[in-house]
């Protein structure tokens, strides 16, 4: 074979490989493992959200929050400023949550219309902000010495 012929053939066996490559994932189940990101109105209007696994983004309504620390459950609302949606958390939100603060729930849709989660993601600034007056913090008052 000539050196053009077998540079051919291996173009096209390369363009073969490549497309049922993309074939094989084309039709996979990969779908079932992809995480959606939704607003509550987007979660409200989308009639397929029973079930799926998304993740939902907004504000903590302010006076919605009832956490009980003892069993390491809470439930609050999350609005998007036009829906808002109920939220129950099967686990202690992280420090930093709060009313007023950008969340991000990970979770599903339950039938009677409340989204149900065990992942909640405190939205924060990535601002570094100086202490009160330009002072560092008084680090010997933080520091706890054990005298033994």
């Amino acid at each position: 074979m000539k050196t053009a012929t077998q540079r051919r053939l291996f173009a096209v066996a390369a363009l073969a490989v490549a497309g049922s490559a993309l074939g094989m994932v084309s039709y996979s189940d990969m779908g079932e493992d992809l995480v959606y990101y939704w607003s509550p109105t987007e979660l409200r209007a989308n009639a397929n959200a029973k079930g799926a696994t998304v993740r939902l983004g907004g504000l903590v309504v302010p006076g919605t929050l009832q956490w009980n620390r003892d069993d390491g459950t809470a439930t609050f609302d999350v609005t998007d400023g036009s829906a808002t949606v109920r939220v129950r958390s099967q686990t202690n939100p992280p420090q930093m949550f709060r009313e007023g603060i950008g969340v991000v729930v990970e979770g599903k849709l339950a039938s009677d219309g409340a989204f149900d989660t065990q992942r909640v993601m405190v939205k924060h600034s990535n601002e570094y902000q100086a202490p009160e007056g330009g002072h560092p913090p008084d680090v010997a008052r933080t520091l706890v010495v054990d005298p033994s």
